[in-house]
């Protein structure tokens, strides 16, 4: 296990090359399984959650390859395994996402009840729900979700609440379902859009990804493709926010700023200057940020992947920022750990008042999320002395060689073994 020593008060400058999107990886590796032959994916983000979906996919009968650092080569032609089981699954919350291409294409899954980050318990009923309308019949046993179906039948399938990885795995089940499948109140994210053209070059029927509304009209079988996952924007957040946040000008390249809009809105709101381009941008902090409001929504809402960040940001602008999380109900712990700081947060429900400080101070703070623990990295870059962030594992699921990207910017930033 490592930690993250991080010490405080150093401009940032430079350029900063953003990653292949965990949220895109996870379930176009996952599309894989729904093919006989050679998939080709570029772009693939080395870290820890990739490896765990790697393994699973392995577990299931499939081949997997690296051949050089962001490929990833999968042939599902040998699946045969239906079974994810609770060592590989509670690792993370995503590897739910083999249900929807196991029951699709084995007619069966046994997948255990998944595990994850402590921000929320994100249940799966609506992707067990999607199922049984299609046709699948479900059981809840030792653990385990147990779904079967000799055939799967295209249906009007509604979400209660606006569910990412619940559209994709309804998405990855219906594409070999006789029929045509409509999902209604379905998720609008860019990962949602990378994946249905993913699964659209196999050869899979979809309109309407991107909207609220996704029809996917059944064919008998899909082709391999070789395809390229799409920068990761909450990597992209992240960064500009360390550029607010420090009064830094940085260069992030190979982005998608169109991702970001409602991050850009909220950056300018603070006083950044944003310039963009096709795939890259600038943005130039100032010494004196401004307060604002954010409330974390559905995409294209403000992320609630990016909340933690902005609190941060917020910690140290002028005046009193209020930040409403209406996405996960456990998404505040990183507060107590911030307050170890000296930020000045009150949390009542799913609100939390933030009161700007003219500095943060460090200290020994431990990670409890993926999130939290970007949040933590970027409270140290801007706090008083050495913080030392413990538990950075969690980072690894979600940002590829965060410290490294940082101390190339010129932060003073080192991982050490514990």
């Amino acid at each position: 296990m490592d930690k993250i020593i991080v010490e405080g008060g150093w401009r940032l400058s430079g350029q900063v090359k953003i990653s292949g999107a965990k949220n895109a990886a996870l379930p176009i590796l996952a599309a894989a399984l729904l093919v006989d032959g050679w998939c080709e994916f570029t772009n693939v983000p080395q870290l820890r959650d990739v490896d765990s979906i790697k393994q699973l996919i392995t577990h299931l009968g499939a081949q997997v390859e690296t051949p050089e650092p962001g490929v990833v080569r999968i042939n599902a032609g040998g699946l045969c395994n239906h079974e994810a089981p609770y060592d590989l699954v509670r690792k993370m919350r995503a590897s739910v996402l083999v249900l929807g291409p196991l029951v699709a294409r084995l007619q069966k899954a046994r997948v255990s009840l998944p595990g994850g980050c402590a921000i929320g318990s994100r249940p799966i009923n609506l992707h067990l729900r999607g199922l049984q309308r299609l046709g699948a019949r479900i059981e809840l046993e030792h653990g385990y979700v147990e779904a079967a179906a000799e055939k799967l039948c295209g249906a009007d399938i509604y979400f209660d609440v606006v569910t990412v990885t619940g559209t994709e795995n309804m998405m990855m089940a219906a594409v070999l379902a006789e029929g045509v499948t409509v999902l209604k109140n379905a998720a609008r994210e860019p990962e949602i859009i990378a994946l249905a053209e993913v699964l659209t070059q196999m050869g899979a029927d979809i309109q309407g990804a991107g909207t609220s509304e996704i029809t996917i009209t059944g064919v008998s079988a899909l082709q391999p493709v070789k395809v390229a996952i799409i920068p990761d924007r909450i990597e992209t957040g992240t960064f500009m926010t360390a550029a607010a946040l420090t009064g830094s000008r940085i260069e992030i390249c190979d982005c998608e700023p169109t991702h970001l809009n409602a991050v850009i809105h909220k950056l300018r709101l603070t006083g950044a200057q944003i310039d963009i381009r096709k795939d890259s941008l600038t943005i130039q902090g100032r010494d004196e940020i401004a307060s604002i409001d954010i409330k974390t929504l559905p995409y294209p809402g403000f992320p609630t992947d990016m909340q933690a960040q902005f609190m941060v940001l917020m910690s140290v602008a002028k005046g009193l920022s209020v930040i409403s999380e209406t996405i996960f109900e456990n998404r505040f712990i990183h507060v107590s750990e911030l307050k170890r700081m000296g930020a000045d947060i009150t949390v009542s429900g799913n609100t939390a008042m933030v009161r700007g400080m003219a500095a943060l101070s460090a200290a020994p703070v431990m990670a409890t999320d993926l999130r939290a623990s970007a949040s933590l990295i970027l409270a140290g870059l801007v706090a008083k002395g050495r913080t030392e962030v413990q538990r950075v594992y969690h980072l690894d699921r979600g940002y590829e060689a965060m410290e490294k990207k940082f101390a190339a910017l010129g932060a003073a930033i080192k991982r050490l073994p514990v």
